[in-house]
């Protein structure tokens, strides 16, 4: 009996450390799956960054082409709105990136 409760005692403490041992692996999954979560999230937000600057570099670009068509059928007139339309969106996105007010083309 004694010897039983020896072998009990033993198999306990076995089973003891399987588990503390069980528990730290799980933290240091936890810990991995939070890294990975974040870096997901990081990468993300870059992406969704680039995204928007390639949207607003096609939307620049098709500006510029119409300006040029607009200069090379004489009207300069739609030339000129164009060109301020093309101020006003670069001193925008100039804000956006430094903080500081965009000056406007357009008379308020």
């Amino acid at each position: 009996m004694r010897k039983r409760l020896g072998r009990l005692k033993v198999e306990m403490e076995d089973i003891s450390r399987e588990q503390q041992s069980i528990k730290e692996g799980q933290s240091q999954v936890r810990a991995k799956f939070n890294a990975i979560e974040e870096e997901y999230e990081q990468l993300r937000n870059e992406t969704n960054q680039i995204i928007q600057q390639t949207a607003n570099t096609q939307i620049r670009l098709g500006l510029m082409f119409s300006i040029l068509k607009a200069r090379e059928q004489g009207d300069l007139g739609k030339a000129a709105q164009l060109t301020a339309l093309l101020r006003e969106m670069v001193a925008r996105d100039n804000y956006c990136k430094s903080g500081a007010p965009p000056r406007s083309y357009f008379k308020s």
